[in-house]
């Protein structure tokens, strides 16, 4: 399956199925979210939330894959993320783009 952020696939003549996204919440364990607060009081970054928006971020997109291979889409166009804080350490992270068939 071909996923791309723009509104067209190079050298392919696309039909529109439907809307496809994917979405997940995820948080860090307590020991984690501990030892990421006292990282803000000297700096740098947050390699476990880094790694957590990562994972979230790879869940979304494969769910978004699997509502796209229902429609029986050889790809998705117009791909974009979006997060948001849910609650202290918690993110939801969304996919979403356009399910293609090529013709």
């Amino acid at each position: 399956m071909i996923l791309v952020n723009t509104d067209y696939i190079s050298d392919k003549e696309i039909e529109t199925l439907g809307i496809v996204k994917g979405t997940t919440i995820q948080s860090k364990h307590i020991g984690k979210d501990i030892t990421q607060s006292f990282k803000t009081l000297v700096g740098g970054e947050l390699k476990a939330y880094n790694e957590m928006m990562n994972d979230a971020r790879a869940l979304a997109t494969k769910r978004m894959k699997e509502e796209a291979d229902e429609l029986k889409a050889d790809g998705i166009v117009n791909i974009r993320y979006s997060s948001s804080a849910i609650m202290q350490g918690a993110a939801e992270v969304i996919v979403y783009g356009t399910a293609v068939k090529f013709k």
